[in-house]
């Protein structure tokens, strides 16, 4: 076996419980958010009046990530917060009466910027709803756009990506599990069973 560059010494090898399979590793997910934010800066034809905010949980980290890669890519420093759409949802008297509050950070003015939310998965629509509804709440942005890690499909709501890293086929008996190093200790998207009740 070669050593040196060719060999990563900390390279994290990726575990996946029975029952589950990956279906994006660290690379592919590097590479997806690298092509979204090539995408970005194409599409707004720049970052100027760009911001990101990243829904919390995942969301966030992603954001920071296309964040750096939009900075190494165009020299410029995109402002970066995070939205907590908790009390938004559409279903918060089935979360019970303590809902976990990760909590909203968002320093910047968004009145007449482009506003582009980003989340790990795309599911019925309706999380990002509540996250349109907590944005409009905090100013009147020129345009929100929506950048999601995977799409994978089965929406409730009239919302589509503007930006994603992989459409996934999927069953409502399934679930996707998105690993971020920074909770995870590593990176992955991993498609599985939804547990049967009984």
């Amino acid at each position: 076996m070669r050593k040196g560059k060719d060999m990563k010494e900390t390279e994290k090898v990726a575990i996946v419980p029975e029952g589950r399979r990956e279906i994006m590793d660290g690379d592919a997910i590097r590479r997806a958010l690298t092509r979204i934010s090539h995408e970005i800066i194409e599409r707004n034809k720049g970052v100027e009046d760009v911001l990101l905010v990243g829904i919390c949980r995942r969301g966030f980290p992603l954001a920071q990530r296309i964040a750096a890669l939009i900075e190494k890519f165009e020299g410029v420093k995109v402002p970066v917060g995070s939205l907590d759409i908790t009390l938004y949802r559409d279903d918060l008297t089935s979360l019970g009466y303590n809902p976990v509050i990760h909590g909203t950070r968002i320093d910047f003015e968004m009145t007449d910027k482009t506003v582009v939310l980003v989340d790990d998965v795309l599911y019925t629509g309706r999380t990002i709803r509540a996250a349109l509804d907590a944005i409009i709440d905090l100013g009147r942005p020129k345009a929100i756009q929506l950048a999601v890690l995977i799409d994978r499909g089965h929406r409730e709501l009239p919302i589509r990506a503007d930006y994603a890293g992989k459409n996934v086929p999927t069953s409502h008996l399934e679930n996707v599990l998105v690993l971020l190093d920074e909770y995870d200790g590593r990176d992955g998207v991993e498609l599985g069973r939804v547990a049967e009740e009984g």
